[in-house]
């Protein structure tokens, strides 16, 4: 059984999915990779861990955790499960590029395919797919889109560098705004 909920976010509405036990996606509103809500699924937002997740993601963008401590289960291919796991060692409020994740997953070849396993991650946020930059510095690459990547990684330098504070409007997009 798939469970879900929405949680508000100053990125917009989340969506979280859940076996009951784990974690099985977070998704931004307006996310391109993202499910449709299927009518066997259940919503239901005491399904585990889904009260906890919601906890977290606020602690988060008020800035109060830099770690998620959840169950999480993710189904995709050896290599993908490889890049998640290599994105999940990314520190709080630091970049890579996708051809050090490449080097990561022991693929140094691979920055191409890194770069679809990071778009496929179904628990953004959690597993910080919005970490991994082009070569040259640049912004590349977000299901979510690229505001939101931008927004996270100035939230999350914000933070390392001055403690704790909520998500804040960044620039004069309303769509940054903590609700």
């Amino acid at each position: 059984m798939t469970y879900y909920t929405y949680t508000e976010s100053p990125l917009g509405l989340i969506l979280l999915t859940s076996d009951g036990e784990s974690l099985t996606g977070l998704y931004l509103g307006a996310h391109e990779c993202g499910p449709i809500v299927r009518d066997n699924w259940e919503e239901n937002d005491r399904a585990e861990p889904l009260p906890e997740a919601r906890r977290q993601i606020i602690a988060y963008f008020k800035g109060e955790i830099t770690e998620f401590d959840l169950p999480m289960k993710v189904h995709g291919t050896p290599f993908q499960n490889t890049v998640w796991n290599e994105l999940k060692r990314i520190p709080f409020g630091t970049t890579i590029s996708y051809g050090e994740l490449a080097r990561r997953t022991g693929n140094p070849n691979a920055s191409r395919a890194v770069g679809l396993a990071n778009g496929q991650n179904p628990i953004s946020i959690i597993i910080p797919c919005h970490r991994v930059i082009g070569a040259n510095g640049k912004l590349v690459g977000y299901g979510g889109g690229l505001p939101r990547k931008e927004a996270l990684l100035q939230f999350e330098a914000a933070v390392l560098s001055n403690g704790p504070r909520k998500f804040e409007k960044i620039g004069s997009n309303s769509l940054f705004e903590l609700a």
